[in-house]
């Protein structure tokens, strides 16, 4: 196999979880080019990736949006793009209508997509030639690990690799001057996923005790609002403007530690080898959860919300020595060996 296209349109978690799978396609097809089609919001995840060989992206969501005309004409000319390579296979691991119509436009006589009754939307089974079944018995991440070597007939081979590597920021981060410091990833998709702010203020007095500043970051007016309440009740806790996907990640790079819930940011955070907690309230942490001894932990799960003592106790696991994460010895960015 010398090409082969995958489809995985979003979220930001999904993608981060994908990128493994460009490390196992490489093992078991030496010389193999790697390209990725997702919505513009997540470029940057993939282009991040020097497995990824070509990354085909589209305002899909935009243009939901806005129904603007840059938006389409950008859809347009990402078509264009798409059909100029022809593929070995097409691996759509999204299995919606969208995710279909690009497997569906792509060149290609393989067109591989999940079984009709494991697709997100039924309908876009009109798109494949070839029908796989999800391992439903793993977590998100092996999970998709699995499947896609049992599709393509190769054995996986040790732990997962991102590959992931961040760019440096063109000029050094005022976030800095506040090292060393932990991001509070608070914003949620849903209400019910959220954790009480008094439980955010417990945790990050008990981290300023120890000389770690907590700094909030937001995607939007809400998102914002909730980070200035949580800022309020902790002495020194700083709240970020308004950052990109790169910053942010820039951001979790040059940090001692994340704290954040079942969101896309943190399980890159996990993906980055970051000192990492996952709070869980209202979904699986067997199916979402992250867990890298000694590095990242999942804490609560559906139903069951973390309480202050179990974050406070995994966060003294992953950061082992917490007293190491001091002004002096703080953690400096980019000076980790590459993934």
């Amino acid at each position: 196999m010398n090409r082969i296209l995958i489809v995985k349109v979003t979220s930001l978690g999904d993608i981060v979880h994908g990128q493994p799978v460009v490390s196992d396609l490489h093992r078991a097809f030496p010389g193999i080019k790697v390209d990725w089609a997702a919505d513009s919001a997540f470029a940057d995840i993939l282009r991040w990736n020097p497995g990824i060989d070509r990354v085909l992206c589209a305002p899909l969501r935009g243009f939901k949006k806005r129904r603007g005309l840059d938006d389409l004409k950008a859809i347009a000319a990402s078509i264009g793009e798409l059909r100029r390579e022809k593929y070995d296979a097409v691996l759509d691991l999204h299995g919606v209508y969208k995710s279909a119509i690009i497997a569906f436009l792509a060149r290609s006589r393989r067109r591989y997509g999940y079984r009709a009754e494991d697709l997100g939307e039924s309908g876009a089974a009109f798109a494949y030639t070839e029908r796989y079944a999800p391992r439903g018995n793993l977590n998100a991440l092996d999970g998709l690990r699995n499947t896609v070597s049992q599709v393509f007939g190769y054995s996986l081979e040790g732990a997962p690799r991102f590959g992931l590597r961040i760019p440096a920021p063109a000029m050094a981060l005022e976030a800095a001057k506040h090292a060393p410091f932990a991001l509070f990833f608070h914003a949620t998709s849903s209400d019910e996923k959220k954790w009480p702010v008094g439980h955010w203020h417990s945790i990050g007095r008990s981290l300023v005790d120890q000389g770690i500043t907590p700094l909030l970051p937001w995607g939007s007016e809400a998102e914002h609002k909730d980070a200035v309440a949580i800022a309020e009740g902790i002495p020194g806790a700083i709240v970020l403007p308004r950052l990109s996907v790169e910053a942010v990640a820039q951001h979790i790079e040059m940090a001692a530690l994340i704290v954040g819930t079942d969101t896309g940011f943190v399980h890159l955070a996990s993906a980055l080898q970051k000192p990492t907690v996952m709070i869980f309230t209202a979904t699986s942490r067997g199916h979402f959860g992250i867990n890298v001894p000694g590095l990242s932990t999942s804490v609560g799960d559906e139903g069951r919300p973390a309480s202050v003592d179990e974050v406070r106790e995994a966060i003294g696991a992953v950061l082992d020595r917490p007293e190491d994460f001091t002004q002096s010895g703080a953690v400096k960015p980019y000076d980790r060996p590459a993934k």
